[in-house]
């Protein structure tokens, strides 16, 4: 994995409590990020944050939770104070309940997609106005697909982030905002000659200078 260089960077994770999530932060900081660490579990985040900073990472915990316009704003307000900018916005924030598609409850199928999709939307939206005022910034979807059966919801509340992703990059282009996604679990629409076997190695790449001039790739890492 190539080891690129964050320093002076502030970098958004949502969902970071957990999962890819968490991975990301950890690695953000371990390449000289300032991570503004999101998860709606006080604990999990907090936790993360401890480590990071016990290893002599810089990262700060914002408990919110981003299916709601107002909290979402504020933690962006907050993080505006902190760090004075976003450089970074990381969505991977998500909630997983399981059920068969005929007898999923109504307040499960609203959660998942008010999480997954509505989210990240409401994310890009704050931070993207965060990064058009600042001159760019660079946004990348995380995307984990179920493995396990019983999870067409769920599956479909990801998968809308692929066609946002696009829309986004040529909405966003003109403001010097790179958007971009990164799917897991669909090893056969991965691509080998991508180069790149592990989602956060693709995650970083697509956030790092030699891909400065890209936006609107969704890359499939099996």
């Amino acid at each position: 994995m190539i080891q690129q260089d964050f320093s002076g960077k502030v970098v958004l994770v949502t969902g970071a409590g957990r999962g890819l999530g968490r991975r990301a932060a950890e690695a953000f900081a371990m390449r000289g990020a300032m991570v503004a660490a999101n998860d709606i579990s006080p604990v999990n985040v907090e936790q993360v944050v401890q480590q990071i900073n016990a290893s002599g990472g810089k990262a700060r915990a914002y408990v919110h939770d981003v299916a709601k316009k107002v909290a979402v704003q504020a933690m962006v307000n907050e993080i505006g104070d902190e760090f004075g900018r976003i450089d970074i916005l990381v969505n991977s924030a998500n909630v997983e309940p399981s059920g068969p598609l005929l007898e999923i409850d109504e307040w499960d199928l609203h959660r998942i997609f008010e999480v997954n999709t509505i989210g990240a939307i409401l994310m890009m939206q704050s931070v993207g106005r965060v990064m058009r005022a600042q001159g760019g910034g660079v946004i990348v979807n995380l995307v984990k697909l179920p493995v396990e059966a019983k999870r067409a919801a769920y599956a479909g509340s990801r998968l809308a982030l692929a066609g946002l992703t696009r829309q986004a990059a040529d909405e966003f282009s003109a403001y010097n905002i790179r958007v971009h996604a990164v799917m897991v679990g669909l090893p056969e629409l991965a691509d080998p000659g991508q180069g790149y076997s592990d989602p956060l190695e693709a995650l970083l790449a697509l956030c790092g200078e030699e891909t400065a001039g890209e936006t609107g790739k969704i890359l499939n890492v099996g």
